[in-house]
């Protein structure tokens, strides 16, 4: 049983992986800054209306000090991987039922991958 979860895990990292690679982090930066950067900082310790963004990609959920997450958001147990980041962007409130983003999400799947692509430089 454990083996298998592992593979699986280590399945999905490759997946997640792939998806990152996929985007371009400069076209990303540029749809980042027109729709995220309003409300999410890209740097280390600046909250806006929504959370830093910085090292986003690989970190739990509801995991930066000194944000108020809503009850959903801190629920969610589902590390922000690249392909989770790909279904909460295409629709946030879908994905996570309760959380007080009101964005509506990025239906462009090229401008999702873009967007994870740069948010993976951000270390």
């Amino acid at each position: 049983m454990i083996g298998r979860q592992i593979f699986a895990l280590m399945l999905a990292s490759v997946a997640s992986s792939a998806l990152a690679a996929e985007g371009d982090p400069a076209v990303g930066k540029v749809v980042f800054e027109r729709t995220c950067a309003n409300c999410h900082a890209s740097v280390i310790g600046v909250n806006k209306v929504g959370p830093s963004l910085w090292n986003v990609v690989g970190r739990n959920p509801a995991a930066v000090p000194d944000f108020a997450y809503s009850e959903a958001m801190k629920a969610n147990k589902e590390v922000w991987t690249p392909t989770a980041l790909d279904g909460y962007l295409a629709d946030p409130r879908g994905d996570v039922h309760g959380v007080k983003m009101f964005f509506k999400g990025l239906p462009n799947p090229s401008d999702r991958s873009n967007v994870i692509a740069y948010l993976a430089t951000l270390k």
